[in-house]
C-alpha cells in the first residue's frame, strides 16, 4: 500500500488561506483567476498554483483534453480546466507518473470531490475485474459506478494508469456539495471509505 496524501499541496493551501493574501504567490494566482472572471477567487481554484489542473495533464489523449477545454473558453492558466502548455508540464503531475513508473501497482485509487461517485473507465479500456473491484467499492460506500462525463473524461491520472498498464484505476469523488467540501462531511466521508 503507498499513499501519496496530497497531489496538490499548494493549490489546497490557496482555497484553505494557507497562502497569505499579501504574499506574491497569491497575487499571482489572484492575477490569474481575473482571466476567468465568472469562477469564485479563491474557492473556485482547483489548479496547482501556475494555474493548471493536474488532473488533465497526463499522457492519456491529453490533446482530446485540450480540445474540449479550449472549447469551453479553458485556454490559459487559470482555476480550473486549464490543461497546461504540454503533457507532464506540472512538477506535480510529473513526481506522480514517475513514482508510479517506479512501481509496480495492482490498482490505483484516486481521491476527489465530490459526487459520491465511482469512475472506473477510460476510453474503451476494459482492465480485467475492473467493473467487479468498482461494484464492491459501491456496495462498501454506498456511492454509485459511473463512467467519467465526456468533458472530463481524458489526460486524467485514471486514465493513463488504464491506457498504459491495463489495470484497474479508479477516482471516487468522496462527499457531496459544493467544493471546498465543509470539514462536517469528513466523518461520513471517512465511514463510507
Amino acid at each position: 500500500l503507498h499513499l501519496i496524501p496530497l497531489v496538490n499541496p499548494d493549490g489546497v493551501d490557496l482555497v484553505t488561506g494557507g497562502i497569505s493574501c499579501t504574499s506574491s504567490t497569491y497575487v499571482s494566482a489572484k492575477r490569474l483567476s481575473e482571466n476567468y472572471p465568472k469562477i469564485p477567487f479563491p474557492e473556485g481554484w482547483k489548479a496547482n498554483i501556475r494555474g493548471t489542473d493536474l488532473n488533465l495533464n497526463y499522457p492519456a489523449m491529453w490533446e482530446k483534453a485540450r480540445e474540449i477545454k479550449f472549447a469551453q473558453g479553458f485556454t490559459m492558466p487559470g482555476p480550473r480546466d486549464y490543461v497546461g502548455p504540454s503533457v507532464l508540464s506540472e512538477p506535480e503531475s510529473r513526481a506522480v507518473y514517475d513514482y508510479t513508473r517506479s512501481r509496480n501497482f495492482s490498482l490505483t485509487i484516486s481521491y476527489h470531490t465530490q459526487g459520491k461517485e465511482i469512475y472506473w473507465k477510460f476510453d474503451d479500456y476494459l482492465p480485467p475485474n475492473s467493473l467487479e473491484i468498482a461494484e464492491l467499492f459501491s456496495a462498501a460506500s454506498g456511492y454509485s459506478v459511473a463512467e467519467t462525463p465526456y468533458e472530463s473524461g481524458f489526460a486524467g491520472y485514471k486514465d493513463w494508469y488504464i491506457q498504459t498498464y491495463n489495470r484497474p484505476g479508479y477516482t471516487i469523488e468522496a462527499g457531496m456539495g459544493a467544493n471546498p467540501l465543509p470539514l462536517s462531511q469528513f466523518d461520513e466521508i471517512y465511514r463510507d471509505n
